[in-house]
């Protein structure tokens, strides 16, 4: 099977494209970037989640601030052997931010 078969479209963010910054550096002086797949909140339209390793079976994600994130950088996508798509970004937050970071587990007994 060719590889072209196994890729997929992707869509478009699911965030707002923001401006990219004047000077890097002074972007980088005043945020903390995070990468991952970026999607909307389920219940908050003035929130983002971000998927750190989709692909990882213990990954987590934050939960951020729209106000809070200033730039958004497009990452190379990820496609795995089903041909699922996942939009990876480069978000940066503004230091000292209030965000959630969430590590879903299923609970039950410790095995010895």
């Amino acid at each position: 099977m060719p590889i072209s078969a196994l890729l997929k479209k992707t869509e478009k963010f699911e965030i707002e494209r923001y401006k990219k910054p004047k000077d890097h550096k002074k972007l980088a002086a005043t945020h903390i970037p995070f990468s991952g797949s970026p999607l909307k909140h389920p219940h908050d339209p003035e929130k983002m989640i971000l998927v750190v390793d989709p692909y990882f079976t213990s990954t987590f994600y934050y939960e951020f601030k729209l106000e809070d994130i200033s730039f958004v950088e497009e990452l190379q996508n990820l496609v795995n052997v089903n041909g699922d798509v996942f939009v990876m970004a480069r978000i940066w937050v503004k230091k000292m931010s209030i965000a959630v970071r969430c590590t879903p587990f299923i609970a039950g007994d410790i095995e010895s």
